[in-house]
């Protein structure tokens, strides 16, 4: 009779310890579905988000490369970059993007006068940003000269766009890096080697 209760208060005990363990693969296994469905629902949003009339949507055949039709699962942050060709427009900078044998791609061009072309849907990845193409929205602004300076209207388009992006994307605006921030590459060379140029772009998009 007694070994009998021992016995049962033991399997009782094991299996109260067992319960915390079944707990916390629980709630890991809850987050982990919480994190997708915040996912999903973001690229949702991307995905059927009405662009501004001042974005002209060109986008460029999947090639395997350049534009491989990868979706993100997430968006963290908005990466900016320079085309590192001087003088070209943002059109011829798209076309090239848009050839079969293209390796390089990025989600949006900003031309000299301030116009800027989609070439990549949101919620794909481009071929920018190196191990960070499956988080980030990339964006290119072309320059015209070696400085890799932006034109006044560049940079007024290049904060516009960045702006309403991470308010589409739902991310904050502090969430905005540079390509040099995730390979050491001097992209964009100007807001490298100009650090308070870059800090005083970014306080620029926190205020618009």
């Amino acid at each position: 009779m007694y070994p009998q209760r021992t016995r049962a208060r033991a399997r009782s005990r094991r299996r109260r310890r067992r319960w915390p363990l079944f707990l916390l693969v629980f709630a890991i296994a809850l987050c982990a579905l919480g994190a997708s469905q915040l996912g999903f629902g973001q690229m949702h949003r991307l995905k059927t988000a009405d662009l501004p009339d001042w974005v002209d949507q060109q986008i460029i055949p999947v090639n395997g490369a350049a534009r491989r039709g990868e979706t993100m699962r997430r968006v963290t942050d908005i990466a900016i970059h320079y085309v590192g060709n001087p003088g070209t427009s943002a059109q011829a900078n798209r076309n090239y993007f848009a050839q079969p044998d293209t390796q390089v791609s990025a989600h949006f061009l900003i031309g000299l006068e301030g116009e800027i072309i989609q070439c990549i849907p949101l919620n794909e990845k481009s071929s920018a940003t190196n191990d960070r193409n499956r988080d980030t929205i990339s964006i290119e602004v072309c320059h015209p000269d070696a400085t890799g300076q932006f034109t006044q209207a560049s940079y007024d388009a290049l904060v516009k766009l960045t702006a309403w992006l991470c308010d589409t994307a739902g991310i904050g605006r502090d969430q905005v890096i540079r390509h040099y921030d995730v390979t050491g590459k001097l992209c964009p060379l100007y807001f490298v080697e100009h650090e308070e140029a870059w800090t005083q772009f970014l306080a620029d998009v926190a205020a618009y």
